[in-house]
């Protein structure tokens, strides 16, 4: 759904951009293929005169402003909190530059097909950009709750467990949830690394990347606020092929995910589970805290196998490690963009039928 966000947008602002190139060329345009044939503006007076004369003013700067918004989501150098305030100005652009469409289309353009479907189009956006500056977007599922636990397992990774009380509506393991510790920094997506136990408590295995992260463990602390919205996301780890081979691959944080799941295949343990091979790759596994709990995890799991690979004893994971056998192959990924590239760009090369899940985590 992100992805589908982000590219709609990049597309609008290419056919936003291109409109105003054409406006600009107008005059050469007309000398190379004639005279004007677009159609004609009705003319009014009064107020919708003056309305028109604003809304046509909306439309350069409104353009600038949200080429530059776009940019600078892209170029990714502004830090995620102030790019998170920056982006909420996207709806009033929005809904200034639709103003700049309705009320500057020839009236005769309105009432063809093609008008027709760009009025639902606008009033879709519009609908949703008014959503989006009341608040309401995600408000269904949001739940208040308190932190219950912060336990920093490693240099980089910090455990934190949330209550939210029987409220909570459930999650499939493999989602994540946006959690807001601290309300100016806003909300952060987090891998949920527990199954749904009904009880309403939640743990995230939090790795310190960004200046936030890195502060979570002085930070926070047992008590405190916390709201969650959510659950996100279908990476469903129980959504594959009977015939196929099934196999898990995590790279570092990436491993969350399969934690939910192998806890959950404990919760559930009077279910038939296919067997699975996981393979997770590790910097240090000496000082993984992961590594201890995965085998604790796995030794009570038959069906699963694991495999470990650590980077600093120059172990890595290629498609040849993963032991492919049969026609069939079903692979959930959560790990570095990088490895995932090179093993489905050499998964493709096997003669074999393919499916690559992985959980399109980036935002902007």
């Amino acid at each position: 759904m992100y992805q589908l966000h982000k590219w709609t947008g990049i597309m609008a602002v290419s056919f936003a951009l291109a409109h105003w190139l054409i406006e600009m060329a107008n005059d050469a345009l007309e000398a190379l293929f004639g005279s004007d044939r677009s159609l004609k503006e009705a003319h009014f007076s009064g107020l919708l005169d003056s309305l028109q004369d604003g809304a046509e003013d909306l439309g350069e700067p409104g353009l600038y402003l949200l080429v530059f918004l776009v940019v600078i989501t892209l170029i990714r150098r502004v830090p995620y909190g102030y790019w998170r305030y920056l982006h909420r100005v996207m709806p009033l652009i929005y809904l200034a530059l639709a103003a700049h469409a309705l009320l500057l289309a020839p009236l005769l353009w309105w009432q063809q097909p093609t008008g027709w479907l760009m009025a639902l189009l606008i009033v879709g956006g519009a609908t949703a950009s008014l959503q989006s500056l009341t608040g309401k977007i995600g408000r269904s599922r949001r739940y208040e709750g308190l932190v219950q636990a912060v336990k920093q397992t490693s240099a980089n990774i910090t455990e934190v467990v949330c209550d939210i009380g029987k409220r909570w509506s459930g999650h499939r393991a493999g989602q994540f949830a946006l959690v807001t510790f601290d309300r100016v920094e806003g909300a952060h997506p987090f891998s949920l690394s527990c199954a749904d136990n009904a009880t309403g408590q939640l743990s995230f295995q939090i790795k310190a990347l960004g200046d936030y992260t890195r502060k979570i463990p002085q930070q926070l602390h047992s008590g405190q606020a916390v709201t969650l919205e959510g659950p996100y996301g279908r990476f469903n780890l129980d959504s594959g092929r009977k015939s196929a081979q099934q196999i898990w691959v995590a790279g570092g944080i990436g491993i969350t995910p399969f934690l939910a799941a192998l806890d959950n295949r404990l919760i559930n343990n009077e279910k038939r589970h296919p067997a699975v091979t996981l393979h997770y790759c590790t910097a240090g596994a000496v000082n993984d805290p992961m590594v201890i709990r995965l085998q604790q995890l796995t030794e009570q799991l038959p069906d699963i196998s694991l495999h470990l690979y650590d980077s600093l004893q120059w172990q890595r994971l290629t498609a040849n490690q993963l032991h492919i056998h049969g026609s069939k192959v079903d692979v959930w990924f959560c790990g570095p963009q990088g490895l995932a590239k090179a093993l489905r760009s050499e998964l493709k090369q096997q003669s074999v039928s393919l499916r690559f899940h992985q959980e399109i985590f980036e935002f902007r």
